[in-house]
């Protein structure tokens, strides 16, 4: 049985997060069981959602039946709950990815930092294949206080951004492409080569990951207002 860490959100200003592909529907239900418990124990919902990464629709129904109204994006294979966004705080966090194939893992990455409580913004299909699309955008990008860069095929994306905008880039490589590009090896290792400086980068289709990490860079950002 899972030993679930409650105080993690206290300690880190996140609570944790529940990766699913790897457990079966009935442990997922215990889990989720175990969160409701603590939940009821505690008298009030927890300030920030838990999340449930890499989530398919039958666990996803498992999970309702002990959280009900948990919120479910099929696309982002991602659950949250309580389903209710936190009050946006911080900066920007702007999502760009390169074609519609890398949407998947750019929306985990969206969802994560909106959960998270940052505002977020999300420009899909600016591959450099097409720069002026990438240009296009470049007043968008600049307002941001991080930019997570998702792309695969040659992984150029997050390098171009970053030789453009003054804020942090988190570079994201996904598993898109054929051949060479080997399940997103050649683009990780396009990004952990870039010469622009700026770029942190996290692992091959990690939309949580890269989402988590520019939440907590843009969390201390002063948040732009009309």
């Amino acid at each position: 049985m899972a030993n679930l860490d409650f105080d993690r959100a206290a300690r880190r200003g996140a609570p944790e997060a529940i990766l699913c592909d790897a457990k079966s529907t009935k442990q997922v239900a215990r889990i989720a069981r175990a969160i409701r418990e603590h939940a009821e124990r505690s008298g009030s919902e927890p300030a920030l959602p838990t999340l449930f990464t890499r989530l398919d629709a039958e666990k996803a129904a498992a999970i309702r039946e002990e959280l009900p109204g948990m919120a479910y994006d099929e696309e982002a294979s991602m659950g949250a709950w309580p389903a209710s966004e936190p009050g946006p705080t911080g900066g920007l966090v702007t999502v760009a990815c390169a074609g519609t194939s890398d949407l998947p893992v750019a929306r985990e990455a969206e969802l994560t930092a909106r959960y998270l409580g940052r505002p977020t913004r999300l420009i899909p299909d600016i591959g450099i294949a097409g720069l002026h699309r990438l240009l296009e955008h470049l007043p968008e990008l600049r307002e941001s206080a991080c930019i997570v860069a998702v792309a695969g095929m040659d992984g150029a994306l997050p390098t171009v951004i970053a030789g453009q905008v003054a804020c942090p880039v988190v570079a994201l490589p996904t598993s898109v492409g054929y051949g060479v590009a080997a399940g997103g090896v050649s683009a990780a290792l396009t990004m952990l080569s870039a010469c622009a400086p700026g770029i942190g980068v996290v692992n091959i289709d990690n939309g949580y990951g890269a989402g988590h990490l520019a939440a907590q860079i843009a969390r201390w950002a002063p948040r732009e207002t009309e």
